[in-house]
């Protein structure tokens, strides 16, 4: 079911119109009253009591439309279509209305624990943008379209969470962590999916809280400062070999000191343990012979 325009016109005519029956109905009433008190015409009296009931009806018609809404129109139960245009507006009065908010919406889910895709529970949730599309097929296609979003974004969410590790092991593969982009899209159009039969359009869905699960946080953590403390020493080695290999070459060009292999090896011991140790050295004086 699409939705499709419903029958409404501008209301405030139609208020003219229905001042304009009152005072009718009124003054045939009053008139045959005053006219004859003693026997008033009945035909006039019921004429002008006809023409009162007419208008008290047709007020039920006048309806409100406000910015950024919808009004979904009902005929003994069929759907006769949805009126978007704001103001005060007229249809027919047998018609039953139900107001449909079109402003964006957002909501958080809560901290879901679910399993990632190495098996390692975390907490996650997220914040979805949200707003109603197809009034017809909100109303019509599902039973509380608004509850309906809730459970189907966080059903969304537990998926998402499923296909992705926790940390990359490898550069290449995409984690919950390091690849903020390719998840949230990942993640609005899976909730997208969901969401498209009940008229629903997803503006944006970000994850709003990533954590390891308590009873794993700790070692998790050790892990990820392992990682960090062999990143960092991979560094310094890679600094330290560069600066020995410096220092030898310049030594040999300059023609400072001849040295065996023996002693540069000693030298490139005694410098890599200076330049990576993470204690301040204490130098020896050689104040003796070379060898």
């Amino acid at each position: 079911m699409n939705e499709h325009n419903g029958f409404s016109v501008a209301g405030i005519p139609f208020v003219g119109l229905c001042l304009v029956l009152a005072g009718i109905g009124v003054t045939l009433v009053v008139s045959a009253i005053h006219g004859h008190p003693d026997a008033p015409p009945l035909f006039q009296v019921f004429t002008g009591v006809i023409v009162l009931a007419i208008d008290s009806f047709m007020l039920k018609g006048f309806f409100q439309v406000a910015p950024n809404e919808g009004q979904v129109l009902q005929l003994f139960g069929k759907y006769a279509g949805t009126v978007r245009q704001e103001g005060l507006r007229w249809t027919n009065p047998f018609y039953s209305r139900q107001r449909i908010s079109l402003r964006v919406r957002n909501f958080e889910s809560g901290k879901l624990k679910v399993n990632d895709n190495d098996g390692n529970p975390i907490e996650i949730g997220a914040v979805v943008v949200w707003q109603v599309l197809d009034t017809a097929e909100a109303v019509f296609c599902v039973d509380d379209y608004e509850n309906y979003v809730h459970i189907q974004s966080e059903s969304a969410l537990r998926q998402m969470a499923q296909s992705y590790p926790y940390d990359a092991h490898e550069d290449s593969k995409p984690s919950l962590r390091s690849h903020g982009d390719e998840i949230n899209t990942h993640l609005r159009d899976e909730i997208q999916t969901r969401l498209g039969k009940a008229g629903v359009q997803v503006v944006e869905a970000r994850i709003s809280h990533l954590a390891y699960a308590q009873e794993i946080a700790q070692a998790m953590l050790q892990r990820q400062q392992a990682g960090a403390i062999i990143a960092a020493r991979t560094k310094i080695v890679e600094g330290a070999v560069s600066m020995v290999e410096m220092a030898l070459e310049q030594l040999s060009q300059r023609g400072v000191v001849n040295l065996d292999e023996e002693r540069k090896a000693a030298m490139v011991s005694n410098l890599l343990v200076v330049l990576c140790g993470e204690r301040g050295t204490q130098p020896v004086l050689n104040t003796g012979t070379l060898y």
